[in-house]
């Protein structure tokens, strides 16, 4: 009787080995067959298109000429860039460039969102404000962070920036500038 035993033990706890690793797998297969718990974005949407619309075109030359009036440089950015965004602009085309500060070359990021017409762009930057004025708006973003929303035509222009630890002394000048272009649209505060 105790042969037997020996022989069974070893048995049962493969059994009971075997068991749970079956259930862990269950588990961890329920979890990933689930869908995505929030929006997603495919690896190409957070980079900037190659071509830019019309409007986005026409923006970018105002962008030049305010920045110019601060003796400011823009270019197009040279690094993937995605400002946290509400629903209407995630999903809007988009150009991204970057205004040089020698002092501070990872910031001064300016986000131009094509729309499809001047109706749709005042809409998109009211939802852009109330969005960056909510709780999952403001988590993306530091404390202090400061934003700068203007509609132009059927563009919309974005800009956000801390004043607090900007190292460049010329990063306030980007929003003095960007201050006389278009429509202003306030976040709520």
């Amino acid at each position: 009787m105790t042969q037997a035993r020996s022989r069974v033990r070893p048995l049962v706890r493969g059994t009971w080995l075997l068991a749970g690793l079956l259930a862990g797998l269950l588990a961890v297969g329920a979890c990933g067959s689930s869908g995505p718990a929030g929006p997603t974005y495919s690896l190409s949407s957070a980079k900037p298109p190659t071509a830019a619309p019309a409007a986005v075109g026409g923006t970018r030359a105002d962008l030049v000429r305010v920045l110019g009036d601060q003796n400011l440089v823009l270019q197009d950015a040279p690094v993937d860039f995605r400002p946290a965004e509400g629903p209407a602009l995630a999903s809007a085309p988009r150009s991204v460039y970057q205004v040089i500060l020698p002092d501070d070359p990872t910031h001064g990021y300016v986000v131009v969102y094509a729309l499809r017409d001047v109706p749709t762009a005042a809409a998109a930057g009211a939802d852009q404000a109330a969005y960056l004025a909510t709780g999952p708006g403001r988590v993306q973003m530091p404390i202090g962070t400061q934003h700068v929303i203007r509609q132009v035509g059927a563009s919309v222009v974005l800009y956000s920036w801390i004043p607090s630890s900007s190292p460049d002394e010329r990063t306030p000048l980007i929003a003095d500038a960007l201050a006389s272009l278009g429509i202003g649209i306030d976040v709520p505060g």
